[in-house]
């Protein structure tokens, strides 16, 4: 009896043991150089970014790794939120780098993607959103869409806080954000950016 007992124990700890050592799916294997390719972004702009690889259980329950181009400065920040979202396995749809949608931002949200870095400007505006300097992050914007003036965006997202992977203000990646000195778009007054974090320049 005892033998049998000690025979399940170890098929039991040979399983975990699997489920720990089990290699991530890739979303994205780029080079720093491949990552920012064909931005438009100056030098002086690029030269202050850094390529972050970032694992986290995807909408599958399955483990992935994915990249973010982030500010150099911002680095320690995403890594501890990051070993957050982990813990809690808060689902991250995917995390890739926008080059891959040919830098449009619609076409990387329409797709649900992760992403941080892209020089643009704020939507509707001649002024560089902190996205162009790798200050600001949108995480699931099709469970964490923008809503202004009842129009969501991207199209067809829904914004449903008892879902998985959307924030509230009781949402531990939300509370990690905020101690960590980031603000979130779902605060704005004007409208509500759910998936969009952010951290302006100290300088």
């Amino acid at each position: 009896m005892m033998r049998n007992k000690l025979l399940v124990i170890m098929i039991l700890l040979a399983g975990t043991s699997a489920i720990v050592s089990q290699d991530p799916i890739t979303d994205a294997d780029y080079t720093f150089e491949k990552a920012v390719e064909g931005s438009k972004a100056p030098q002086k702009i690029l030269d202050e970014l850094c390529l972050l690889n970032v694992t986290y259980y995807s909408t599958d329950s399955k483990l992935h790794r994915g990249q973010l181009v982030i500010a150099k400065d911002l680095k320690s920040d995403v890594e501890k939120i990051f070993e957050v979202i982990l813990k809690e396995k808060f689902p991250v749809a995917k995390c890739i780098p926008i080059v891959k949608y040919k830098w449009s931002d619609a076409a990387s949200m329409a797709d649900n993607n992760t992403s941080a870095f892209c020089y643009r400007t704020v939507s509707g505006s001649k002024s560089l959103s902190l996205h162009a300097k790798g200050r600001a992050i949108d995480i699931n914007p099709k469970f964490n869409p923008c809503i202004e003036k009842g129009v969501i965006s991207p199209k067809g997202a829904k914004y449903k806080v008892a879902n998985p992977g959307t924030f509230s203000h009781t949402s531990a990646i939300y509370k990690k954000f905020i101690s960590l000195g980031w603000k979130w778009g779902g605060n704005f007054k004007s409208l509500k950016d759910y998936h969009h974090f952010f951290k302006k320049d100290s300088k």
